[in-house]
């Protein structure tokens, strides 16, 4: 069983989970100081301290604090948009120039629609003359 147990520990998958979990949790870590650190105070340098955890609503005699849930709602999307800005839309671009890169080297047959070098004169699929492509 001991056998066993340390075959599942060392495959792959659980390996490259727990460092996906520690590299999240550094970069939760990084977001989160970046959002309290940076933003925040702009956003309170803007529009006052962004901080609803004094709205409350008694009904009854029982506390309904939706100023916390409001803040708690505020933060996330802060830390969202942070992330979009910072590490989803840079990302996008970068892929985005590799692939505009790699269309640049094929182009597609207009007899065979087979996908074939920019520099072809003839398709090498069909054997039917090509123009080459303007550069």
């Amino acid at each position: 069983m001991l056998k066993e147990f340390r075959e599942f520990i060392m495959r792959g998958n659980v390996v490259d989970l727990a460092v996906a979990v520690v590299i999240g949790a550094a970069f939760g870590a990084v977001v989160t100081a970046l959002v309290e650190g940076i933003i925040m105070p702009l956003i309170a340098a803007i529009f006052g301290k962004p901080n609803f955890d004094y709205f409350s609503l008694t009904i009854n005699g029982a506390e309904f604090r939706y100023g916390v849930f409001l803040t708690a709602v505020v933060n996330f999307l802060l830390i969202a948009a942070a992330v979009f800005l910072f590490v989803v839309k840079p990302m996008n671009m970068i892929n985005e120039r590799r692939r505009s890169s790699e269309e640049a080297t094929e182009r597609e047959c207009p007899e065979c629609t087979s996908e074939i070098s920019v520099k072809a004169r003839r398709c090498p699929h069909c054997t039917a003359e090509i123009t080459p492509a303007s550069a």
